[in-house]
């Protein structure tokens, strides 16, 4: 994608959300919409949001047994969506089953593999014993051995991730704030241009583009600032 600005619009308000979209269209490749719109608005208030013209990242995080993930995909089906996450921890089972469901679809989402949330610094407390980026990259390892295409990760762990798989899983990076923005609820952060350089194939950027006093001048200045 030539421009790997997706912008995650988290609003309940199906009129917001497609304001929002048709002002920063000419600045970012991407729209991502979570769980706060799709449980409030679902297929139909997602569809409304197609119309502007900006792919769709729907980022709802399955999690379950085999079955009822794939019954979940099968749900979203009849939405054009570019991309679609599910929690890497769900284990091989799942991200299996979920390859072979998507499989059925014309066009298909890309399954994207969430790793270990951004708003997460201290994993010891959920039970792990090996660091952040050991963590992640062992999900990201199991992420390439059942298919997933693509793994959401901290900026921090792109470099290591993109120098063992190299193209042949694409990286999506949350955690990015412009230099002099607030943190908020993120707690591994890094600016757009920093995680470009390491290999960063798409960038989600939320709040420093959507509460701008000027959303659509917020995001071509971050377009700028990664070369683009």
């Amino acid at each position: 994608m030539k421009n790997p600005i997706i912008c995650a619009i988290d609003t309940v308000d199906v009129q917001a959300a497609i304001d929002m979209a048709r002002q920063v269209k000419p600045y970012v490749g991407m729209i991502k919409l979570g769980l706060e719109f799709f449980c409030s608005n679902g297929i139909e208030g997602v569809k409304e949001v197609e119309k502007v013209g900006l792919p769709i990242f729907l980022d709802l995080k399955f999690y379950d047994i085999p079955n009822t993930v794939a019954g979940a995909l099968k749900g979203i089906a009849k939405l054009n969506c570019e991309l679609t996450t599910i929690h890497l921890l769900s284990g091989s089972d799942v991200l299996k089953k979920a390859v072979e469901t998507v499989k059925q679809f014309n066009p298909r989402p890309r399954l994207t593999g969430v790793t270990v949330l951004t708003s997460i610094d201290d994993i010891a407390e959920l039970g792990f014993k090996n660091s952040v980026n050991d963590e992640v990259f062992k999900l990201v390892e199991l992420a390439v051995k059942c298919g997933i295409d693509c793994v959401v990760c901290s900026p921090f762990e792109i470099e290591r991730i993109k120098k063992n798989f190299g193209n042949s899983i694409k990286v999506v990076v949350p955690g990015i704030r412009p230099a002099n923005s607030s943190n908020d609820d993120q707690k591994r952060v890094m600016t757009p241009k920093q995680a470009i350089e390491l290999g960063a194939d798409y960038l989600v950027i939320g709040r420093p583009i959507t509460q701008s006093p000027n959303p659509a001048q917020a995001a071509k200045e971050i377009l700028e600032s990664i070369g683009r």
